[in-house]
């Protein structure tokens, strides 16, 4: 069963089923102004997308009994957290109330641009590569006390995730 694209979509389309390619698709522009076509190997910027798989990740790990939402940060990571709260739970990473310093706090930052600045984003490869540009940062607020937004809490919630499924 092949699968047919809409000629007018813009990005990339790739359905494997079993070993089967059932659709491979490239179509309009990576960069609109330039008229550079989009490949298959073309990069998106997804920003904050990725938190939903990353979200729906640890919900499958609880729904398997392999983490719960009680679980903290200094029961499940063997990494030095320094001024992270090691009681901080899962629940409050995916929820927004865990305290940890936002790398991309918006109340302080409005240029996403200049955040790699000091720390170029070439650089980061694994979720790990993200802790430098937090873990040193003292928490905003104890753990559970309010809701903010948090880029953070969710590259912990990745590195929980690789932590349990290896």
């Amino acid at each position: 069963m092949k699968i047919e694209m809409d000629k007018d979509f813009r990005g990339n389309a790739y359905i494997i089923q079993n070993e089967d390619v059932l659709l491979k698709f490239s179509g309009g522009f990576a960069d609109l102004a330039n008229e550079i076509p989009n490949t298959l190997n073309t990069r998106f910027a997804t920003a904050s997308m990725g938190k939903t798989f990353v979200a729906v990740g640890i919900l499958q790990l609880i729904e398997a009994g392999k983490l719960k939402f009680e679980d903290t940060l200094g029961d499940i990571l063997d990494i030095n957290l320094k001024s992270i709260d090691p009681g901080v739970t899962v629940e409050q990473l995916l929820n927004h109330t865990s305290g940890v310093a936002d790398y991309f706090d918006v109340s302080v930052m409005d240029d996403y641009e200049a955040l790699w600045t000091d720390y170029p984003n070439y650089r980061i490869r694994h979720n790990k590569d993200m802790l430098p540009l937090f873990i040193d940062k003292p928490m905003m607020y104890p753990k559970g006390e309010r809701f903010q937004y948090n880029n953070s809490g969710y590259v912990l919630l990745a590195l929980i995730m690789e932590k349990i499924t290896g």
